[in-house]
């Protein structure tokens, strides 16, 4: 079997241009191809190394925020709180005014009330008095059928209710 190539068949010549080809291939990828690719790799790899630190200060500063953001909550909350107290508190002193107040309106009121009724006590007295003395008057006049004048009269008269209101 001279000069046949079957698949099985080791040709040395064109396994020396085969390994000549490959070893400039090798040498061309790593002169010219093999650094782009690696700068390629490096740089991803940077980015990614920069894309995690930057992920991992934005976590810390999320954190930190959301650390500050419950910090003002439980401030609002306590605010909220002490405007709640304060509100009850001046509801309860206004209350207090204005039962206070409505207390002295009605104490005014029973005043000016029991002030009225005295003056008109009084004011019926005088009346009475009036006619009381008038009636005595005229009844003395009648019984006594005397010629007295009518200062004496209203003298006497005077005195006698005077006495009567002392007892």
């Amino acid at each position: 079997m001279a000069g046949g190539g079957g698949l099985l068949s080791f040709n040395t010549g064109f396994a020396i241009w085969v390994a000549i080809s490959m070893v400039i291939f090798l040498f061309i990828m790593y002169k010219f191809a093999l650094p782009p690719i690696m700068k390629a790799l490096d740089d991803r790899e940077t980015n990614i190394r920069e894309s995690l630190e930057a992920a991992e200060k934005a976590l810390a500063k999320a954190e930190e925020v959301s650390k500050n953001n419950e910090a003002v909550l439980r401030e609002a909350e306590v605010k909220a709180q002490q405007i709640r107290k304060d509100a009850v508190k001046d509801a309860e002193v206004l209350r207090a005014d204005r039962i206070e107040k409505t207390r002295l309106e009605v104490e005014k009121l029973l005043l000016d009330a029991r002030a009225t009724i005295e003056q008109e006590k009084k004011q019926a007295l005088a009346e009475l008095r009036k006619e009381v003395t008038t009636l005595a008057i005229e009844a003395s006049t009648k019984i006594l059928k005397e010629n007295m004048d009518t200062e004496k009269n209203q003298k006497l008269i005077n005195t006698f209710v005077d006495d009567l209101s002392k007892n």
